[in-house]
């Protein structure tokens, strides 16, 4: 087993994820040292990418227009979470906001994050 150290540079980065995908490869059995290896060095790998490759949330009307297409639904189907299709137009061409009450009903019937539908369009 190889020890795990803190991720600083790029070059440090490229080995870790070589390393990791070495030890996919392999599909060690759980709690085995090369399983530990395996999980901590994802650990360690998250964390640098968090660090210096953050990712900003989606914009709300993407992501529900991304979690339509997923679940296979129409702008009919979101009549139930925003209101009437006039709304349900209005709010998927931007041309108004999410009240809370849509943002409830979205994050609790499609598994949208709030967080991600309270942020601002755009």
């Amino acid at each position: 087993m190889n020890p795990i150290n803190i991720i600083r540079n790029d070059r440090e980065h490229e080995q870790a994820l070589a390393r990791l995908t070495d030890l996919m490869d392999r599909d060690p059995a759980p709690e085995t040292p090369e399983a530990n290896e395996l999980e901590l060095l994802a650990l360690v790998i998250e964390h640098y990418e968090q660090q210096h490759y953050p990712i900003d949330p989606p914009d709300p009307i993407e992501a529900i227009k991304f979690r339509m297409d997923q679940m296979g639904l129409s702008r009919k189907d979101l009549a139930g979470y925003i209101g009437s299709p006039s709304k349900v137009s209005e709010i998927l061409n931007g041309k108004r906001p999410l009240s809370l009450n849509m943002i409830r009903r979205l994050s609790a019937g499609l598994g949208i994050s709030a967080t991600v539908l309270i942020r601002d369009p755009g």
